[in-house]
C-alpha cells in the first residue's frame, strides 16, 4: 500500500485535503441518499376523509395508502351509525408520510343513560332547551285544552308517560302534551248585565274567562260605565269555555286605561 510522505508541508496539506473531502463525502451522502432513502423522503400521501365511514371502509381506504388508523376515543352522535367514524387527526387533504397513523374517534355502539328530567308546569319552550342540554330530543307535540296556555301537562317515551328519574337512552325522543290556554271545562255564561264596568270585568276574570272587546254606546236611561249587552249572551242553554272571550257594551266614553 502506498503511503503519503508527510515530510514536507506541502504533503502535509495534501493529506489533510483527502481527509476533509472524504468526510465531505461521508456527510453528503448520509443527508442527502442514505436518509432519503431510509424514511421515504420527499414521498407524501394525501389523507382520505373517512368520516362517516364503517370502521371496515375506513381500514380498506387506508391500507390502500399505506396508511394505518388508532381509534383514539369513542363518543355517541344522535342517530349516527354505531361504529363510524366522526372524526379524525390529520384532518382530510393533509400531506403526510407512508405509514402515518390516522387517529380516529367513532361513534358508540349503545346509547348512555342519561336521567329523564321533570318537565310538568315547564313552559314549552324551557322544556325543549332542557331536552337539549340533556342529549335528548323533543318528539311529537301535542296541544289539549287547558288553561295552562304552552305549559308542559304531560311527559311520554315510546308512547307512555314517563316519570322524572327513570333512565333513557341519550337520543331519544320525548313527545310533550302542552296546554292549549283554552280548557276544557264548560260552564254556563255568566250574566254581567247592569254592572259597572270594573265589576263585569272582574266577574269575568274570576270565571277564568278573558275580556274581550269593549263597545261604547250611548244610553240616557243607563248609568255612565253600565254594561247594557255582552257577547255571549247568558240565557239559558248558552254555555262557554275556560279561555274563552267576552266581549262588552258599556254605556258612555270608554276610558283609555280600560280598553
Amino acid at each position: 500500500m502506498a503511503k503519503i510522505s508527510t515530510r514536507s508541508f506541502p504533503d502535509l496539506l495534501i493529506q489533510i485535503g483527502i481527509i476533509a473531502a472524504l468526510v465531505a463525502v461521508l456527510f453528503l451522502g448520509f443527508f442527502f441518499v442514505y436518509l432519503p432513502f431510509t424514511t421515504n423522503h420527499g414521498q407524501t400521501i394525501t389523507v382520505p376523509d373517512v368520516s362517516k365511514l364503517s370502521l371496515d371502509e375506513t381500514k380498506n381506504i387506508l391500507d390502500d395508502r399505506n396508511l394505518r388508523y388508532e381509534v383514539s376515543d369513542c363518543t355517541f352522535v344522535a342517530g349516527a351509525q354505531p361504529l363510524t367514524v366522526v372524526q379524525q387527526y390529520p384532518r382530510a387533504n393533509v400531506k403526510v408520510k407512508e405509514g402515518r397513523k390516522i387517529y380516529i374517534t367513532v361513534t358508540k355502539r349503545v346509547a348512555p343513560m342519561v336521567s329523564m328530567p321533570n318537565l310538568v308546569d315547564m313552559i314549552d319552550r324551557s322544556a325543549a332547551r332542557t331536552l337539549e342540554s340533556l342529549g335528548l330530543a323533543e318528539g311529537e307535540r301535542t296541544y289539549v285544552p287547558d288553561v295552562a296556555k304552552n305549559s308542559v301537562l304531560r311527559q311520554l317515551y315510546n308512547g307512555k308517560e314517563i316519570a322524572p328519574g327513570t333512565p333513557v337512552p341519550k337520543g331519544a325522543k320525548i313527545d310533550l302534551e302542552v296546554g292549549d290556554g283554552l280548557g276544557n271545562t264548560m260552564f254556563a255564561v255568566p250574566n254581567v248585565v247592569g254592572l259597572q264596568l270594573d265589576e263585569a270585568e272582574a266577574a269575568i276574570r274570576g270565571s277564568n274567562l278573558k275580556v274581550g272587546t269593549k263597545i261604547s254606546v250611548e244610553d240616557p236611561e243607563k248609568e255612565v260605565g253600565t254594561v247594557v249587552r255582552q257577547r255571549p249572551e247568558a240565557r239559558s242553554g248558552e254555555r262557554i269555555r275556560v279561555g274563552e272571550t267576552m266581549d262588552l257594551w258599556v254605556v258612555g266614553p270608554i276610558e283609555p286605561n280600560q280598553e
